[in-house]
């Protein structure tokens, strides 16, 4: 890629085809990303700067990118970055590199987080609007009383006046009762567990999306534990992620027991039989740890479900990713596990993907 004068397109095309030549399966999609990133372009600019020629930099950063996508390496390991859902987020090789199905399984533990502060906030104004009907009901009958003489004068105050007699003097008891307008729902801050954090996409986007999320993230792997905790700087929720190293919850502080809203995870769930048929920049750069869920793929999981039936407060959810093959043995792990309301989320490949159940309430 020397010795002429390469533009954005001739660099384009030539990346194109040297990328289908070594087998890539979508080398024009490749070619964009990797000269969008080279050359600090957007997907527009790409194709409005179509004569602009590289710099040298840009050209001796583009060789060494395109000459490791040949050799099969993920694109987010070159790039160093990768999106998901909101967030941009740094990947490193060791580390699992986030994928749209887990951004199905976020979206499945946010949601039932979102339930919870709905049913506490619905809970919480039925406690109010039942405190002003007493406190309305005592006024009523403090100012029969007045009337017949037989109590103090006292009236009743603007808040909630339905059903009380016009003549109350309302300035006589001005803040006896509540107003509506000064309602305000409880503070919602969920306590959320996500154990093999990986990058910390899954940790990073609760927190990001749930204002007031707390989140402790637990992995194994050295590797990732450090690229987690640069991820939740980056995004800027150190405050309320915490990232352990441990096996799955072993350091999860036992205070939290009972008290915990969301246990989620994406946890190795391949099968151990098919890890050699899944695509080859898969399994050749990205952790087998990571990766490989044992025989059946529930290996982790089986050991997550008791974690999260000990820690989970009741009505709390667990929400897993998990291999397409192995769900029907996933849910009858949970329910044996003491879990209701089991159910399985496709993912938008409409595979069977995400396990969401949901601990019984405290009898």
């Amino acid at each position: 890629m020397s010795g002429v004068v390469w533009t954005v397109k001739s660099a384009l095309d030539w990346t194109e085809g040297y990328l289908a030549r070594k087998g890539d399966e979508s080398p024009r999609t490749s070619a964009q990303w990797l000269l969008c990133e080279a050359c600090g372009l957007s997907r527009v600019e790409l194709y409005t700067e179509f004569e602009r020629p590289l710099s040298r930099e840009e050209l001796d950063r583009l060789h060494g990118w395109v000459a490791r996508r040949g050799a099969g390496e993920p694109l987010q390991y070159i790039t160093g970055e990768t999106a998901f859902r909101y967030l941009t987020l740094k990947v490193a090789r060791g580390v699992l590199i986030p994928r749209p199905e887990t951004e199905v399984l976020v979206s499945e533990g946010i949601a039932a987080l979102r339930a919870e502060q709905r049913r506490q906030e619905e809970a919480a104004w039925e406690a109010f609007v039942a405190l002003a009907a007493e406190r309305a009901r005592k006024a009523r009958e403090e100012h029969t009383g007045a009337q017949n003489g037989t109590g103090s004068d006292v009236g009743l105050g603007r808040g909630v006046n339905a059903g009380v007699d016009s003549d109350v003097d309302a300035d006589a008891v001005d803040g006896i009762l509540l107003d509506m307008e000064a309602f305000e729902p409880p503070s919602f801050e969920p306590l959320v567990v996500d154990l093999c954090t990986g990058s910390g996409c899954i940790a990073c986007s609760v927190a990001t999306e749930v204002p007031g999320a707390r989140v402790i993230a637990t992995d194994i792997a050295p590797e990732a534990v450090l690229l987690a905790r640069e991820n939740v700087r980056a995004v800027g929720v150190e405050e309320r992620v915490k990232v352990l190293a441990c096996d799955l919850g072993e350091s999860v502080p036992e205070r939290f027991e009972g008290k915990i809203d969301l246990v989620i995870s994406n946890p190795p769930y391949v099968p151990s039989g098919i890890m050699e048929d899944i695509p080859a920049e898969v399994r050749d750069f990205e952790p087998s740890l990571a990766l490989d869920g044992g025989a059946d793929g529930l290996d982790v999981f089986r050991r997550i479900v008791p974690f999260a039936a000990h820690m989970l407060r009741p009505k709390g959810t667990l929400a897993v990713e998990l291999h397409e093959e192995g769900m029907d043995r996933a849910v009858a792990v949970a329910e044996a596990g003491g879990f209701d309301h089991v159910r399985v989320v496709n993912d938008l490949a409409a595979r069977p993907r995400v396990l969401v159940a949901e601990k019984p309430a405290a009898r």
